[in-house]
C-alpha cells in the first residue's frame, strides 16, 4: 500500500470557474496548430450545426488539467500525476460561456495507488457540457 495515498479522502473537491474568451481559443490553436474552422473561422462556423465558433474540447481538457495538479499537490515527494482522462463532450462551448470545472474524489484504488475523480465542465446555466473521470496515479517512494 502506498502511504502517500492517505492524503486524499474521499469527497475531495477542486474547482475554478473561467469565462471562456475569443482569445483563449487563438491562443490554444497557436500553441497547439488545431486551427480548425469551427473554432477560428466565422463564416466556417456559421455554416454548422453550431452556427458560430465554438471553444476546442481539448482546452476544457486543459482547464481539469489544471484541478489534477492541484490535487497532485496535496502527495509529499515523490508526489502525484495525471494517469488517465476519460471525459466526454456533451454540449459545445461558445465564446462568452462561463464554465465551472469540478473535480470530486469518488474512489481510491490501493493496490494501484490511484485516485478516480468525477470530473464536470459546466456553464452558466448549469448545463453539463463535458464530463467524465479522471484518473491520478500516486507515485511511491523508491
Amino acid at each position: 500500500m502506498n502511504p502517500h495515498l492517505q492524503y486524499y479522502q474521499i469527497g475531495d473537491t477542486a474547482s475554478f470557474s473561467k469565462t471562456i474568451s475569443e482569445y483563449d481559443c487563438y491562443a490554444f490553436a497557436g500553441i497547439t496548430g488545431d486551427f480548425y474552422g469551427v473554432h477560428v473561422n466565422e463564416e466556417h462556423a456559421r455554416k454548422t450545426r453550431f452556427k458560430t465558433r465554438i471553444a476546442h474540447g481539448a482546452m476544457l481538457i486543459g482547464f481539469l488539467g489544471t484541478l489534477m495538479g492541484r490535487m497532485a499537490d496535496k502527495a509529499p515527494p515523490p508526489g502525484a500525476v495525471s494517469y488517465r482522462y476519460d471525459v466526454k463532450f456533451k454540449a459545445p462551448v461558445f465564446f462568452g460561456d462561463t464554465i465551472t470545472f469540478r473535480l470530486d474524489l469518488v474512489e481510491k484504488r490501493e493496490e494501484r495507488s490511484e485516485c478516480v475523480f468525477d470530473a464536470t465542465c459546466s456553464n452558466q446555466r448549469g448545463e453539463v457540457v463535458a464530463g467524465g473521470q479522471t484518473i491520478l496515479k500516486v507515485l511511491k517512494a523508491e
